[in-house]
């Protein structure tokens, strides 16, 4: 069985080494030779997404706010409710792979002193660390896009200059 992982390894990254964007993205904290296999193989191309939302939306990292019962019937008038939308967590339909990579690559980029940072100063503000790690794995959902699109190589000193 190991012999067939290793074999599997290697045509991943065979296949995926060509790609004009591997070696930006291989560049970006967290984000390894596998990780940037995986991402291309399931994005194709980053100009699908027209925003970082709505990637993290496909990565499954998205907030989702439902409500119901937004009208009340007062005096036999609709009048709608003060009461603002309630969160309900992160979304449900999302590529299962992509969420995967973003949040296994948030453990290996906190090793890196920019996005370290960033986590300390959101936990520093009171979000719970599991909270935190989302929130991080959204700015590298972020920049992976950014660095993708604009094909330009990764620049801590611009992450956290937006993080700011």
């Amino acid at each position: 069985m190991s012999a067939l992982r290793r074999e599997a390894h290697n045509r991943m990254l065979t296949a995926a080494r060509p790609h004009p964007a591997f070696a930006r993205l291989v560049g970006v904290p967290g984000l390894g030779p596998i990780r940037v296999a995986q991402l291309i193989a399931a994005v194709c191309t980053p100009h699908r997404f027209r925003t970082k939302r709505q990637f993290w939306a496909y990565c499954g990292l998205a907030v989702v706010t439902k409500s119901s019962a937004d009208y009340q019937q007062v005096a036999g008038r609709w009048v709608r409710q003060a009461r603002a939308t309630q969160t309900r967590g992160l979304n449900a339909q999302f590529n299962h792979r992509l969420k995967a990579v973003f949040k296994s690559a948030v453990l290996e980029a906190l090793k890196d002193e920019t996005l370290k940072r960033y986590y300390e100063r959101l936990r520093e503000r009171g979000l719970r660390a599991e909270l935190a790690r989302v929130q991080v794995a959204r700015k590298l959902a972020a920049v992976t896009l950014a660095v993708w699109k604009r094909e330009a190589a990764y620049d801590a000193e611009q992450v956290m200059q937006r993080a700011a």
